[in-house]
Parts: structure tokens; sequence; C-alpha cells
């Protein structure tokens, strides 16, 4: 069976292209154009270069493909509101949506984020029924993957398009050339997070994940979404778990909320200013101090969504920093 993956040099996309070459499927890996796919090197797949706002390249690439995995997106956070975001996640979902059409592939995997349904916490968990409220942040990044999710979904009732919503988490592991979600390892090795938010959110090894994508293509129910995680953790306890995995120093003090939001503003004041990207922005300082817990429970029964312990995806991810030389 014959399977295309958009953005299979992502964190998700390279694990999930190894996985479905595990289950022997015959993979495509539609890169965009002008990336290197340095994590997808010596894998028996073909690499095919286009861009998902360009239709007719999604069209001759999906030609004779039985399933699409929909993994591409721009998932910058600065500037907070910014068009080709929009553009990129919710024309190019649009995109994909019609060549599937058009195509005849049996099934369309589309991999949206847990954000877009309401978060909760330890008391009651954010899941699939949730309405969307990530709203506040302001983040064309969020809003966008929101709209693409229902563009998705509307295609399914109105059009038959048969495709299937999974959410990842925070996802941890291998092949993070970004670094994205990495980079939290990275700075506590370097020791250069000087202590904890009083938010929390939730994570999950990027290799179960990429199972339940995989998992995704045959199992679970059309016009459905499936939050993929694992563990609801605050930032100190996240914070002490990858430190132990990684045998780092965990920061010990807790940020007094007015401390990280007015920091998060002053770094996004002089990036403006100063036309650089902060490490910290307002928004993401506010987000740092909600708590953004979800249950994975729909995913583990429908789609056989592992849990394995997050430590094995931390070990990973710094196993891979240190091989490809991120880690001196």
């Amino acid at each position: 069976m014959k399977v295309i993956v958009t953005g299979a040099n992502g964190l998700l996309g390279s694990n999930l292209v190894r996985e479905l070459l595990d289950r022997n499927y015959q993979v495509t890996a539609f890169i965009e154009q002008g990336k290197k796919p340095a994590t997808l090197e010596g894998l028996n797949i073909q690499i095919v270069y286009g861009n998902i706002l360009d239709y007719s390249s999604l069209e001759k690439h999906f030609h004779d493909t039985d399933f699409v995995i929909h993994c591409a997106a721009m998932t910058n956070v600065w500037p907070s509101r910014c068009d080709k975001t929009c553009e990129v996640n919710i024309k190019g979902t649009e995109n994909v949506i019609e060549a599937c059409l058009q195509q005849n592939i049996k099934r369309l995997v589309y991999i949206g984020t847990a954000n877009s349904f309401g978060f909760g916490n330890n008391q009651q968990l954010g899941e699939e029924t949730k309405k969307y409220k990530s709203d506040v942040y302001k983040l064309d990044y969020m809003d966008s993957k929101k709209i693409a999710q229902e563009k998705v979904l509307k295609a399914v009732k109105e059009k038959g398009l048969p495709a299937i919503v999974v959410n990842p988490t925070f996802m941890i592991g291998p092949y993070d050339s970004g670094p994205s979600s990495g980079e939290m390892i990275l700075s506590l090795h370097k020791g250069n997070v000087p202590g904890y938010t009083v938010g929390g959110k939730n994570f999950i090894n990027v290799k179960d994940a990429a199972f339940a994508v995989a998992n995704a293509l045959k199992m679970g129910t059309i016009g459905e979404c499936y939050i993929l995680g694992n563990e609801n953790l605050t930032f100190k306890d996240a914070f002490h778990r990858i430190s132990q995995a990684i045998g780092a120093k965990a920061p010990k003090m807790q940020l007094p909320p007015f401390v990280v939001t007015s920091y998060g503003w002053i770094n996004s004041m002089l990036g403006k200013i100063l036309a650089f990207k902060p490490s910290v922005t307002y928004e993401l300082a506010v987000i740092s101090n909600d708590v953004h817990f979800y249950s994975a429970k729909k995913a583990r029964e429908e789609l056989g969504l592992p849990q394995n312990p997050i430590e094995e995806g931390i070990r990973d991810c710094f196993e891979w920093f240190k091989l490809n030389k991120y880690i001196k």
C-alpha cells in the first residue's frame, strides 16, 4: 500500500516515516521545495518536492497513492499574527482536501493539535468534546489549525472525504532537527532555565504518536478526532523528569506569573522594535502560566495509542542531539 506524507521531514513526520516503513508501506515524503530532508537520509523512500500552496504539485504527487497523511504546517508563534501562517495552514489544507477528493484517496489522516479543543486541569481534563478556547492567546498558529481542522471535518460531512483527525499534544523524541520541542531539553542541559512557571501541559513520546497515526490509516472512525497524549505534568514535574533523564540539574525556583508575563511582554516589544525573534514572547509567557491537561482515552481505545514513559522520548531526543552535534 502506498502512502504520501506531507511535511515528512518534521519531528512527527520523521518518526512516522520510519513507523510506516516498519509496516511495509511504500512511503513517499512530500517535502517543501528548497528544504533539505536531513532526517530522512538513507531511508528506502521516495522523496518529492512541492508546496501545499501549489495545488498542481499536490495533484501530481497524490496520483496513484492510497493514503495521505498531512503533517505539513507552519508552527510559528512569532509574530503572533502572521498572514503566511494562516495561508499555509488553512489554504494549504484546503488544497490537500481537494487533491484527496480528486484522486480518490482511500483515507486522509490530518495532523491537528490538541490545542483545537478546550484544555483542562486534573479535576476536568480537556477532551475532544470540549469547545476551543485557545483563541484567548491570539496566536494565528493555534487559530489557523483549528480552522483547518474544521475544513477537514466539513469536507467529510459535505463531500464524503474519507478523513480522520489526530491531535497530538507536546511531542518529544528523536529527529528534532528544528529543534522544536527539544529546545526545552537543550535549555535544561545548558542550565539556561532559571525556574519553572505555574502551568503545565500534556507530554507524549513522539514514537507513540507516530504509532497511533499509522494505526489511523485503518483504525478509528471517519470524521472523528483523537487526542494523542500521555502524561499531564506541571512544568515543575516535567523539568524534574527531563533533568533526571539527561543528567542535568532541575530548576528549583517557581517564577511568579507576573514576572513571567512581564518578561514576555518586554521581549515582544524589543522583538518588534529591533526586528528579532524573542525566545519567550508575551503570548508564550501567558500560556506557560496556564494548565493544558488532556485525556487521550479515546485514542487509547480506538487507535491503540501506546503510553510508553516520556523518559524514553527524552533520552532518544538527547542522544540524537549528541549524535548530530547539537550538544558539544
